[in-house]
């Protein structure tokens, strides 16, 4: 895979690399951040660089680490997982990003990215998004881009805390990603032009 093969406007996704667990760590370690990712919270670059090395050595998992362009800085992680080539699908997640990202463009060039590789480069055919049912945020975003919501699995995993959580499932099919596509296209074009990009 070419370094700069899921290559934007605002990012690059390169392939995820122990190498980032020391740039990964600050958001990792940050509550808000973690507050709904369904994993012990590192405390550590030692426990950012073996829970990076665990998502890498999934055979049914691609992670990518997120580099902002402009200064060439990790600013997130993302990945496809539970990967079915035979299927044709995937579920898209283990998203996160540093806190001082949030509101730009980043997570959703991300996604576009992502979800282009899926469809263009792997050909699949179904792509699933899960939320905790507490982030509405999430739910309410995933809704706005267009993604059906398609239910609820009830008590599905367990939280960081131990406290167990409802998951609530989203997807977008190959028939269904052009539009998607081109509604992510235009979330990017409006937010990188904000001066917190340029």
């Amino acid at each position: 895979m070419s370094p700069d093969l899921l290559l934007g406007r605002t990012v690059r996704l390169v392939p995820l690399s122990t190498e980032h667990a020391e740039a990964l760590f600050p958001s990792a370690s940050d509550p808000e951040v973690w507050r709904w990712i369904p994993r012990p919270r590192p405390e550590s670059v030692a426990q950012t660089r073996a829970l990076l090395s665990r998502l890498i050595a999934d055979p049914a998992r691609r992670s990518f680490a997120v580099l902002r362009l402009s200064d060439d800085t990790v600013i997130g992680t993302t990945s496809l997982y539970d990967l079915d080539l035979d299927e044709g699908r995937t579920e898209a997640g283990t998203t996160w990003f540093d806190r001082s990202c949030w509101g730009g463009p980043y997570n959703t060039e991300s996604k576009l990215l992502l979800f282009g590789h899926a469809f263009e480069e792997l050909g699949l055919v179904r792509l699933a998004l899960r939320t905790d049912h507490l982030n509405v945020r999430s739910q309410h975003a995933l809704s706005a881009l267009g993604l059906v919501r398609e239910g609820t699995l009830r008590s599905h995993m367990r939280r960081g805390d131990g406290t167990r959580r409802d998951s609530v499932y989203y997807s977008v099919l190959a028939e269904e990603w052009p539009a998607l596509r081109e509604r992510l296209r235009a979330r990017v074009e409006a937010k990188a032009g904000s001066p917190e990009v340029n």
